[in-house]
Parts: structure tokens; sequence; C-alpha cells
């Protein structure tokens, strides 16, 4: 795999973004927030792009950015959550590099997620409920989109780093640190 990024998908809350940034520094490779880039692309956050024009429209702005980073070498890249809904995105995953899965508990994310107001998806009246039925929908399409998965519920972002790294050295074939 001569791009050598490694691209984090999993559920909301599931720590992508804040493994990415210390998976980041640990490797000095760029770190991307596909959520980020869309946000400063559209002008706006997410929670107004849901709101003003659609689950929809948010993800075929996903697929597009995602389809934009295909040049990247040697970064991390922290997807959206809902980005293994679409079959073009999950094709797309694996040619940008190595693909980590990171799950957790449903009780955990819950206990994530909900520290969050700003999270479209979870605009409902029974939030917990909505975590269930959506990362029961989802968790196939992690599994199969994932090259290695790491449960993050019981591990500190330290660890969950270093079994990232070890894992990836091998599927890199790196003799040392990058």
């Amino acid at each position: 795999m001569s791009c050598q990024n490694i691209v984090l998908i999993g559920f909301m809350g599931s720590g992508k973004s804040s493994i990415g940034r210390l998976l980041s520094k640990k490797l000095g490779f760029q770190f991307v927030d596909t959520d980020r880039v869309i946000i400063e692309r559209a002008g706006m956050e997410i929670s107004d792009i849901f709101a003003q024009h659609g689950e929809g429209y948010f993800r075929d702005l996903e697929s597009t950015t995602l389809a934009s980073l295909t040049h990247l070498r040697r970064c991390i890249i922290a997807t959206g959550g809902g980005v293994v809904l679409r079959e073009t995105n999950r094709a797309l995953l694996s040619g940008l590099g190595f693909v980590v899965g990171l799950t957790a508990d449903e009780e955990v994310i819950f206990e994530r997620v909900s520290r969050n107001a700003k999270r479209p998806l979870l605009q409902t009246e029974n939030p917990r409920e909505t975590v269930r039925r959506i990362l029961n929908e989802r968790l196939n399409l992690y599994e199969a989109a994932a090259q290695f998965t790491v449960d993050t519920s019981q591990l500190t972002y330290e660890q969950i780093a270093e079994i990232i790294i070890n894992e990836v050295r091998r599927a890199f074939q790196w003799q040392s640190a990058p």
C-alpha cells in the first residue's frame, strides 16, 4: 500500500477524531477529519447542513469529500460515522489506505455522544433508542469495510493508538517507525 494512509471508520463517539489526532502526532502524519473538511467547504456546521439541506445533501458532500482525498499520502483520515452507508464510499475507503474500524459498547457510545448537542441524528425524542437503532443498522457495514477493528470501550487513547500502530506496521511492512 503505497499511500500509507490510515483511515478510521466507526460510529459517532467511537473516538475517530481524538485517536486520529493522537496517531497523527505519534507518526508525524497529517490529520484530516472529513467532517471538518465538509464544514470548511460548506461554510456551515453539519447540524446546519442537515437542517437546511437534509441528510441526502450531507451524504453527497461526504462522498465528494472522500473522493477528493485519494491523492493524499501518509495521512490519518477520520471519517464521519455514516460514511459506510454508501457503497461508493465503502469502495473508496479501501483505496484510501488501511481501514481501521473503531467500535465501542452501546452504553459507552451513548455516554460519549450525549455530551455533544450538535449531533443531528440524535435530535430525536429518544436519543438512546436512536443510537441503538443506527448502531445496529451500521454494524455489518463497519465490519465489512474495516481491515482491522479495535474496541475502544475500555482502553485509553494511548493504548488504542499503540494497538493501531502495531497493526499498521505489519500492514505497511514497516521495519521501524515511519
